[in-house]
């Protein structure tokens, strides 16, 4: 893999890097990456790197990759082959799998059904017993076997006794607990946001009150328990940004992601009975998005997650209310985030690699990327300025459960560089 980007620019806020370079890769090594011009052989592959930018891989803090238990929806490969093709060098794996991640043997097949990929693969175990919110899992034997973090995402722990519990078996190595926020006694069987829509549709509503009331809890017990670290999943409202806000103020070692989809769909989209709308926690009002926006240019949320949720079609195709909760997001989200961000809002390059590698490495304890000569090379490179048309017949995902198709967007993944490997994007 020998590749000459000429007149490329690199960005990374971690070495205060915004320059137009010429970019030398050799044998997943960086070679060469100043100015000056760069002698190569015939072997070299030259590229015009004249419209793209180079940046430190981008890691998705939130995939469900499916694998093992449910590969008719997505396997570690076809979900590692998405995320490459959407721009992505690394992502978390969520825990409910079947068998859930919540034991050694679990994590042993992942890292070794994703070994020599592209696209490095971090493990996400549960906090509690198959999730169930019953039993501590094994957290120390996993943290031992490289789990990143601790979450029963899609379920919230329910009992505050249970993540007390949680907490104090973090302290002793400062693991990170996240948290998927709904207080489930007011959600059950929701179909959608509570609202004057929803009344109208005859669905059953979220409370916005339902994330917020689990975000304030959560909050309190993380710093009851000696400040401890917490990650909270998917924010989607307006009084869950003001919480997170004010623990940060107070200096809690408290973050926070979002997605693309609650930053840019809302909930006066759902009288189209469209499945691939219904989400966990569901689409929220503008007001809500409004406050999302400032959440993101304020610093109080962390990082862009696309809670990739891959369902087979004839789970999507049924009534509203009997489709599951979730849509595909690792090929749409960079597309979708250059948008409305960069472009629809002036949001600057620099802020969107933050959003999409730099904090989530921050928050995963994991090292920060260098981009200069004799590093290794991980590498997301985009056309900010491309516009392209989405179209799921290019996705490597084997689902394709999204509310985009046809959706004209400025800005595109182009290349995903990492662990020797390359991928040129097919989207």
């Amino acid at each position: 893999m020998n590749i000459l980007f000429k007149n490329i620019r690199v960005i990374n806020p971690v070495e205060n890097l915004d320059k137009i370079v010429n970019l030398f890769i050799k044998d997943g090594i960086i070679e060469h990456c100043a100015n000056e011009e760069c002698v190569v052989d015939s072997s070299t592959e030259i590229i015009d790197g004249s419209q793209l930018v180079a940046a430190p891989g981008f890691i998705d803090i939130h995939t469900h990759l499916r694998e093992p238990g449910f590969e008719y929806k997505e396997t570690i490969k076809s979900g590692t082959d998405a995320a490459a093709n959407g721009g992505f060098t690394g992502v978390v794996c969520m825990p409910n799998t079947e068998p859930t991640i919540d034991d050694v043997t679990v994590v042993e097949y992942i890292k070794n059904k994703s070994k020599d990929l592209l696209v490095d693969v971090f493990i996400a175990g549960s906090l509690s017993q198959k999730r169930e919110g019953k039993l501590i899992s094994p957290m120390l034997e996993l943290d031992d076997a490289g789990v990143v973090m601790f979450t029963d995402d899609g379920h919230c722990v329910e009992s505050s006794e249970m993540l007390r519990r949680a907490f104090d078996y973090a302290t002793t190595r400062d693991l990170l607990i996240s948290e998927h926020c709904e207080e489930h006694s007011l959600t059950k069987n929701f179909a959608m946001d509570e609202c004057e829509l929803s009344i109208k549709l005859g669905l059953k509503g979220y409370p916005r009150i339902a994330e917020e009331l689990i975000v304030a809890r959560d909050i309190l017990l993380a710093e009851y328990c000696g400040n401890r670290r917490l990650h909270l999943q998917h924010i989607s409202t307006k009084g869950s940004i003001e919480l997170i806000r004010n623990a940060k103020s107070k200096g809690l070692r408290v973050s926070c992601e979002v997605t693309p989809h609650h930053l840019f769909l809302s909930n006066d989209l759902l009288d189209s009975y469209n499945t691939n709308l219904k989400m966990n926690p569901p689409l929220r009002s503008k007001e809500d998005i409004k406050a999302l926006i400032e959440g993101i240019k304020d610093g109080t949320i962390d990082c862009i997650a696309t809670d990739h949720a891959p369902h087979a079609l004839h789970e999507k195709e049924v009534e509203f209310e009997k489709a599951p909760y979730g849509i595909t997001g690792l090929e749409t989200s960079i597309g979708l985030i250059l948008n409305n961000l960069h472009h629809s809002l002036d949001i600057e390059l620099n802020k969107i690699i933050e959003l999409l590698s730099i904090n989530p490495r921050k928050i995963l304890n994991l090292k920060q990327i260098e981009i200069k000569k004799g590093e290794k090379v991980n590498l997301t490179i985009f056309a900010p300025n491309e516009e392209w048309v989405v179209s799921s017949k290019k996705f490597m995902s084997i689902s394709k459960n999204m509310p985009y198709e046809n959706l004209k967007l400025k800005g595109r993944p182009k290349f995903a560089i990492n662990n020797g490997k390359i991928w040129s994007s097919t989207l």
